[in-house]
């Protein structure tokens, strides 16, 4: 098999590395790769536009691996934005449902370690160097970790609950505070303000930029009437509830977040209930999120709402 590592893909490339992450998806029921690798890929600029070594996207390296006949079997995405900073190399990868178990996985696993200036074989450390996820467990995730000794770092929980005919509170919302729905062009800085202060712990989200909000209301998903918005009697932003809908009537509340100087009020549970209702009398039948492993408050609140643990995303790491 050959691997190819560099900073860009052309538009051939992309078009098969997204046709494989279809196949692995439809395979396994949940997608290969986070929400950003995706976006990634679509804003990508042709490898012949590059000049070395200028990167198209200078946060994302992609390695590829091909059989004999060229065909394409094996994808990876490596994120280097935390690159020479505090923060781990972060990699996705993905194999052809058919071509598994024939060395493809185990070869990007070996390109990802060496990239990260890594042995091969396993030993004691603090996972802060790489991490791999893998996105619902996957068992050839499993094995690879174990192969390469990979520590177990992260857990991400998917969590969900039905939703049609479901029976939810009003809103409770705090004396002075309404909602109202996000207005594109004019809220995305009070937006990114609250988002960073909410987030300054969460190692993706907290990052957010205006630019990233931009290109996520570029989304065919993107509907400004689910992206609730809770403000004061002076429309400054206190918190907000950014809900999302997928394929099969299944909603999600995409990200909710609060003012730390406005928690503790019980804003977060209203907003998370005004995006429910917002999903549930949209169509959805099913609502999901994603929440920390180890952040237990907030396990204990998305619990009351009746979300129970679905599957779980593990960064596996050196």
């Amino acid at each position: 098999m050959q691997l190819t590592w560099r900073n860009g893909v052309d538009g051939d490339e992309t078009a098969e590395v997204m046709g494989l992450l279809a196949e692995a998806e439809r395979a396994d029921g949940v997608a290969p790769v986070g929400e950003h690798v995706v976006l990634r890929l679509r804003a990508r600029r042709d490898v012949v536009e590059q000049i070395e070594p200028v990167q198209a996207d200078v946060r994302s390296e992609h390695f590829l691996v091909r059989d004999p006949d060229g065909a394409l079997v094996g994808y990876a995405h490596l994120d280097v934005e935390q690159d020479g900073a505090d923060g781990p190399l972060v990699a996705e990868l993905a194999v052809r449902p058919e071509q598994r178990g024939r060395g493809a996985g185990a070869r990007l696993v070996t390109a990802l370690l060496e990239r990260a200036e890594l042995p091969l074989a396993g030993g004691a450390g603090d996972a802060g160097a790489l991490r791999v996820w893998s996105h619902g467990e996957h068992p050839a995730a499993l094995r690879l970790a174990e192969r390469f000794g990979l520590v177990r770092a992260r857990e991400l929980w998917r969590m969900g609950r039905e939703l049609a005919g479901a029976e939810l509170p009003e809103p409770e919302l705090p004396e002075g505070v309404r909602l109202r729905t996000f207005q594109p062009g004019v809220d995305e800085a009070e937006v990114v303000r609250v988002n960073r202060k909410a987030f300054a712990w969460h190692p993706e989200q907290g990052g957010m930029t205006e630019s990233d909000l931009r290109t996520k209301e570029g989304e065919d998903w993107f509907d400004p009437a689910g992206f609730l918005l809770a403000v004061d009697a002076e429309d400054r932003l206190l918190g907000f509830h950014w809900t999302k809908v997928h394929p099969g009537e299944l909603g999600e509340v995409y990200v909710v977040g609060v003012d730390p100087d406005a928690q503790g009020g019980g804003l977060g549970r209203s907003l998370t209930v005004a995006g429910l209702r917002h999903l549930r009398d949209t169509g959805c039948g099913r609502a999901m999120l994603y929440v920390e492993a180890d952040n237990a408050p907030a396990i204990a609140v998305y619990r009351r709402l009746g979300f129970e643990r679905w599957d779980v995303d593990v960064q596996f790491g050196r």
